[in-house]
């Protein structure tokens, strides 16, 4: 059946003002002032006014959970649809941490599947933070080329945790993305995990420097770890490359703040995004009684941050949609995702006037209703 949504603030996201939508299947097929569909059997929602913005895309999950770093009782548990659909992700992409042992490729694979069939867009990234890096299929190229979900290859530098890897085998990494991408029609990016140590992206920036048709291969994430890594990160993306901004996890400054400040140093906004790390694991020490706590990273703090980009930093909802919208969909080469225009999917999300979210549309159906999550997992209550 049609679907007809009436009366949307369209924020595309590009503020278009009030229009409404139709949905044929999993598809947006038009957009107009005032669509007349006389006699033609159609669901119609009538959204009143309300901003109508494209799905959230968050590009850094660990859907099957991480952790692990404290005892087997420290694994996090995997994520539920309704965790992400309550957050407005309606696409998400899936990754190992350091958990490439415990926690498989096989297990993430069947997840994703899990999540995609239950009515979201779900992706995954091969490897984990090691080397030599995990494959289902021998090799990161044969993973894109013949898994359907894979769209890219996950590693970690910078972090103690990691296997240091070198230039060459950050070389060899992009060849392998490359190679698995021009065969596949998927592009293939290279997501790197960064942790505190400080030689931050210094390696990466050399590549930069030396093959500047790379820079669209590398994905550089948690880049607000520390101030002096944020600075690299600031080079980066003047450069072109991408910089994602954690929104969970360890950071030296809030990551509305930290846009604000990229954008003053001459980052373009074309070349920020944020991620959450949601479902990684978040080790703390009380420092009064010295208690080990841990437990899972936020899923919802993409959209409380791009919120505080508009209430608190002055930055335009057009602006700072573009951060979880059309600037993933552009690093993760999602070709239908990040917009609201025909023949793009149709993945939508519903604000009030406090951008506070009141609906979700996943793949043309509704998930959300009035702040109601109406479409669940199978295992959930």
């Amino acid at each position: 059946m049609l679907k007809l949504i009436r009366n949307a603030d369209i924020y595309s996201p590009g503020h278009k003002g009030i229009n409404d939508i139709l949905i044929a299947g999993d598809r947006i097929v038009q957009i107009d002032e005032k669509i007349n569909l006389a006699g033609v059997k159609t669901e119609v929602f009538d959204v009143q006014g309300k901003i109508v913005t494209p799905g959230f895309i968050d590009q850094h999950v660990h859907i099957t959970g991480g952790g692990g770093q404290t005892g087997y009782a420290s694994l996090v548990p995997e994520v539920q649809l309704s965790d992400l659909i309550a957050c407005g992700t309606t696409t998400v992409v899936g990754l190992l941490g350091t958990d490439g042992f415990v926690k498989e490729l096989t297990t993430l694979y069947a997840k994703t599947k899990a999540l995609d069939m239950e009515g979201m867009s779900a992706y995954m990234l091969t490897g984990f933070y090691g080397l030599p890096e995990k494959t289902l299929m021998n090799s990161v190229a044969g993973d894109l080329i013949f898994i359907d979900k894979v769209i890219g290859c996950k590693l970690a530098m910078s972090d103690d945790r990691s296997s240091f890897p070198t230039e060459l085998e950050i070389l060899r990494l992009i060849n392998q993305v490359r190679l698995g991408g021009f065969t596949s029609g998927k592009t293939g990016i290279l997501h790197i995990h960064l942790g505190n140590l400080p030689d931050g992206i210094s390696v990466l920036l050399d590549i930069a420097r030396k093959y500047p048709a790379f820079i669209p291969y590398l994905s550089p994430t948690h880049l607000i770890r520390t101030e002096a890594l944020f600075h690299q990160a600031i080079t980066f993306g003047k450069m072109g490359g991408m910089v994602d901004l954690s929104t969970g996890g360890a950071k030296f400054d809030t990551p509305h703040n930290c846009v604000m400040k990229a954008l003053e140093a001459g980052v373009p906004l074309d070349c920020i995004t944020f991620s959450s790390d949601g479902r990684g694991g978040v080790r703390k020490i009380d420092p009064q009684t010295g208690a080990d706590t841990y437990k899972p990273a936020p899923l919802d703090l993409n959209l409380k941050e791009m919120a505080l980009l508009v209430k608190e930093a002055g930055l335009p909802l057009e602006q700072a949609l573009r951060l979880i919208t059309v600037n993933p969909a552009k690093n993760m080469k999602l070709s239908r995702k990040g917009r609201i225009e025909e023949g793009y999917d149709a993945d939508l999300c519903f604000l009030d006037e406090n951008l506070n979210l009141t609906g979700v549309f996943a793949k043309g159906e509704q998930m959300m209703e009035n702040t109601e999550i109406v479409k669940k997992g199978r295992y959930e209550k």
